[in-house]
């Protein structure tokens, strides 16, 4: 799952501080999401204890049990994505984080395989903290370039979502330098979409990019109560990718 992004707002748990002054390593960024270059120490503190696999933020929401099926086009052709929210765990950096089973095919032929790890946070943000991510052509692992996994190498959780997102606010959903750096910005909180699996409103619309890919972007769109319905190349390939249908076991 992609993501992208700047500096990140602060958001404040009980006992979790995250702290930002002001991007991090080098990486693009500033605060209320104008886009320059700064320096500064993206330092998050993690409180095993603030933290629970039940992730039901409503922009985000992953019950396990529940699978995502996406497809959309890309400039080679059909794209296919499934994301399967499985029972199991991870222990990362103290913290349980649920495993969810991304693979992405092209042309009904499997190009990647990723077990994406979260984790929510008692104020509603659900935070990313890591993944292991491979991928194929003709049956075989080509690359496991972009795995990272917080506490390792420096690299450090970001937050996939929000507890309340607020509009031209930037957040870091990783950090992993040189490897993984995605960002996002809330663009609006009232957007609407429609995909095969339904239409919807007052959806949440995000922009979201990579300071190591400058010349890729996308915004996506994230449904209450289903989580991300579709999302649209704004720089870069063209691509799109669209919700089709949810399943739960």
């Amino acid at each position: 799952m992609m993501a992208s992004g700047k500096v990140l707002p602060t958001f404040i748990g009980v006992a979790m501080t995250l702290v930002l002054v002001a991007g991090c390593g080098g990486s693009s960024g500033s605060t209320g999401g104008a886009k320059g270059k700064t320096q500064g120490t993206y330092a998050p503190s993690i409180d095993p204890a603030d933290f629970t696999t039940k992730i039901d933020n409503k922009y985000f929401p992953l019950e396990p049990g529940t699978t995502f099926v996406y497809k959309g086009k890309t400039e080679d052709g059909t794209e296919g994505d499934t994301v399967a929210v499985t029972s199991d765990t991870k222990n990362i950096m103290g913290v349980e984080c649920v495993v969810v089973d991304d693979r992405v095919t092209e042309g009904g032929e499997l190009t990647e395989k990723t077990y994406d790890w979260y984790a929510q946070d008692k104020e509603g943000n659900v935070w990313y903290f890591g993944e292991d991510s491979k991928e194929y052509k003709n049956g075989k692992v080509t690359s496991t370039g972009g795995s990272w996994e917080a506490g390792k190498d420096g690299a450090k959780p970001g937050i996939i979502m929000p507890a309340d997102p607020k509009v031209s606010k930037t957040y870091r959903q990783e950090y992993y330098k040189g490897e993984a750096e995605d960002m996002a910005k809330a663009l609006k909180l009232d957007g609407s979409v429609k995909v095969p699996y339904g239409s919807f409103k007052h959806v949440l619309v995000t922009d979201e990019w990579t300071p190591l890919e400058p010349n890729v972007a996308e915004h996506k769109y994230y449904a209450a109560g289903v989580g991300n319905v579709k999302e649209v190349a704004t720089k870069g390939p063209q691509e799109t990718l669209g919700l089709v249908d949810v399943k739960h076991e």
